[in-house]
């Protein structure tokens, strides 16, 4: 591809070489730049790129694009851009052939409910015959292929490739969780998104390097309604007016309020999960049930439906696609006893914790029990926070180890323990080894216990000291109930 191709609908300054320079690969990771390469210099919250520059060159890089003034060969193109960011995602876009125009692509942002939402969708569409691939928290799923992810939202040019992939695959839809560090940082730059969707906000990812303050938090959040299409959001949440205030979109609504265009009433909670009736924007009822437990689960399904409504989808389907879909992490139950009951779940803030230890308090256990850490090197704020909400609404609280990462496990659970301290009435236990923790629970587990391991969900690994351990919370729980059977019968 010529440079100049590459930089269609980007704005830039041409300091060195010509545009009509053939690109063999577009690079922002110095490493992997080559013969023919054009490579985006990244300044990031880590490092500056620009300071590879005469690495790339060394390698055979054709052209460098930059951000401030450098010096060069005569023979390298040298391109100055006011945005490293959003030259990176156009030129990812332009590159792979903008592969969005080839797809329906649907975004979700919002504090909780995006990964079980996406799911949700995706089950319905597939089992309609719509081939719907998937960017997000745990995966990248495209077709057959299961990519294990490292963030919510790729970097640009992995979600163009991705995009690229789907389209070459067959596939007409993709749906992805949009974070808020995802529009902040451009990596869905040049995509004009089919479908929007707001699912809630509360503050999170506040701090360090991610936004500075709630107001940056939920301005980035409500980039993507200028960026898409159709909106759908929750107008049951407070921030709904704020997050559609500048939108561009069109716009529908979802939740329990009078007024809003899809709306769910008559919630019942069943053994396995909820029930509801919906009214779509046609004023059509229908009965949603879906096997995830907690009150949450009535948004994530009601928006997943309304979702699919609007793609046309026939209701009967839609139903049938919710009643089976289960998501890895998310208030899933491991089966190990007919007599106490635990769950995994992903609940590793404040607003998410609170949310499943309120919902399945719902469910009247006998014993409500929470066992959580909290990751290292993150704001304090979140183990204060978490330590609180567990102390007022669990039975017991079971405080272990999380992620550590650079920080000693027993220091962040001194903070935690400091805080659920000063709830009246709460009562806890301390097992640093999360194995420990689980198989403490377990042994200890009385007929009609409730057992919430937060924090982890999906996550098969432990950070510690920067090297990522094999650790499953659902192999962990298997493990210790195994050896409790093993007792048991011997």
């Amino acid at each position: 591809m010529k440079l100049k191709n590459l930089l269609d609908g980007l704005k830039y300054e041409l300091l060195n070489g010509s545009l009509d320079t053939e690109i063999t690969s577009l690079v922002y990771d110095s490493r992997k730049a080559s013969e023919g390469s054009a490579f985006v210099c990244i300044s990031g919250t880590q490092t500056d790129a620009h300071k590879y520059i005469p690495d790339v060159i060394e390698k055979g890089a054709a052209a460098v694009i930059v951000t401030k003034e450098v010096e060069a060969p005569e023979n390298v193109c040298v391109v100055k851009v006011d945005d490293d960011r959003e030259a990176l995602a156009l030129m990812s876009a332009a590159w792979f052939g903008h592969p969005a125009e080839k797809l329906t692509t649907i975004g979700i942002t919002g504090t909780k409910g995006k990964t079980t939402t996406s799911y949700m969708i995706r089950n319905v569409l597939e089992k309609v015959g719509i081939k719907c691939g998937l960017i997000g928290t745990i995966e990248t799923i495209i077709g057959e292929e299961h990519i294990p992810s490292s963030h919510s939202t790729p970097e640009s040019y992995t979600i163009q490739e991705y995009f690229a992939k789907m389209a070459e695959k067959g596939l007409t839809h993709v749906v992805m969780e949009v974070s808020s560090q995802g529009l902040k940082m451009k990596r869905v730059g040049g995509i004009v998104f089919d479908y929007g969707i707001f699912t809630n906000l509360e503050p999170d990812h506040i701090g360090g390097n991610e936004h500075p303050d709630f107001a940056d938090y939920l301005y980035c959040k409500s980039l993507l309604f200028s960026q898409c299409k159709t909106g759908l959001g929750n107008i049951d949440d407070k921030h709904f007016d704020e997050i559609m205030k500048n939108r561009t979109c069109s716009l529908y609504s979802f939740g329990t309020s009078e007024g809003a265009d899809y709306m769910a009433s008559d919630i019942e909670l069943t053994k396995a999960g909820i029930k509801y009736k919906a009214t779509t924007k046609e004023n059509k009822k229908l009965e949603v049930i879906v096997d995830i437990p907690g009150r949450f689960t009535v948004y994530n399904s009601l928006t997943a439906l309304a979702l699919c409504d609007l793609l046309g989808v026939d209701h009967d389907a839609t139903l049938k696609g919710l009643a089976d879909v289960k998501v890895r992490g998310r208030v899933e139950t491991v089966p190990v006893s007919e007599d106490f009951t635990i769950m995994v779940d992903y609940a590793h803030n404040e607003m998410s914790l609170r949310s499943v230890l309120t919902t399945l308090r719902e469910y009247k256990p006998g014993r409500l029990v929470c066992v959580f850490g909290c990751g290292g090197n993150r704001s304090k704020d979140r183990r204060y926070s978490m330590g609180r909400v567990s102390g007022e609404l669990a039975d017991l609280t079971v405080i272990t180890s999380d992620n550590p990462r650079f920080e000693k496990p027993e220091d962040i659970i001194a903070d935690i323990v400091s805080s659920i301290e000063k709830v009246p009435g709460a009562n806890y236990v301390v097992v640093q080894d999360r194995f420990e923790a689980i198989k403490y629970c377990i042994d200890n587990a009385k007929a009609g216990d409730l057992i919430l391991v937060a924090g982890k969900g999906h996550e098969d690994y432990q950070e510690i000291e920067g090297v990522k351990y094999h650790m499953d919370d659902v192999e962990l729980i298997l493990k210790a109930d195994a050896m409790k059977k093993a007792r048991e019968n011997k």
